[in-house]
């Protein structure tokens, strides 16, 4: 499976040929002004919450590519007054079986209000099982027992959890997560973009091999086969 970057919380996949999407902040991000988003293609677009720093390219690269967009029922509504026709609502606790796999709505502690103050709905994590791989995408969170649920959905080939603190789980809370959804393998994501997430990266991943885990930080832009 194909992993590629593009900073913050936001990255691609590509599963059995579709492009997927994640959480799209890109152009308002200073880190990411090498990512060009006009050369994104994009299937599916999966938002975990309203937040601006995980759906502020969504309309554009959404209308752009096509794509369909799929999030909280509260947040596809908000997407579709914007003119997105293509939306798939889901909630905390559904499944449902895509054309690459199947996606678990997961639960997720954070807040969820969109960009015009509006409610976004619940923030969700997502379990994905595919026949390419089983990945686990928490969302903006905060370290949760519910997590303990995750390896009853799906043998986990790797997981990409918060790592940057403040707003959510911080590397310490990663590792006890990482050990709850039973999996070895992590992406750290949303760390670095803002003075309140900045993490010492060398030391964040000697605590992280310390704890027999692999933490990958690809550089933004960057893509790895998982």
């Amino acid at each position: 499976m194909k992993f590629t970057y593009y900073g913050h919380s936001s990255f691609a996949v590509e599963i059995k040929g579709k492009k997927i999407v994640f959480d799209p902040f890109i152009t308002h991000n200073e880190l990411a002004k090498e990512v060009d988003i006009n050369k994104i293609e994009a299937d599916y677009i999966f938002c975990s919450h309203g937040h601006a720093d995980h759906v502020a390219d969504l309309i554009g690269l959404a209308k752009r590519t096509n794509a369909t967009v799929v999030g909280a029922f509260e947040l596809t509504e908000w997407t579709g007054r914007q003119g997105i026709e293509k939306v798939h609502p889901m909630n905390t606790g559904g499944k449902w079986h895509f054309d690459f796999g199947t996606v678990k709505c997961v639960v997720a502690h954070h807040s969820s209000g969109l960009p015009d103050g509006s409610y976004g709905g619940n923030p969700m994590g997502f379990v994905f099982t595919t026949e390419e791989g089983n990945f686990y995408f928490a969302g903006d969170t905060a370290l949760t027992l519910d997590m303990q649920l995750i390896p009853r959905y799906a043998k986990l080939d790797f997981a990409i959890l918060p790592i940057g603190d403040n707003f959510t789980m911080g590397a310490d809370d990663a590792i006890a997560a990482a050990g709850f959804v039973d999996c070895k393998r992590i992406i750290g994501v949303h760390y670095d973009t803002f003075g309140y997430i900045k993490i010492d990266k060398e030391k964040t991943q000697q605590q992280f091999a310390a704890a027999g885990l692999e933490l990958l930080l690809p550089a933004i832009g960057s893509s790895i086969d998982l």
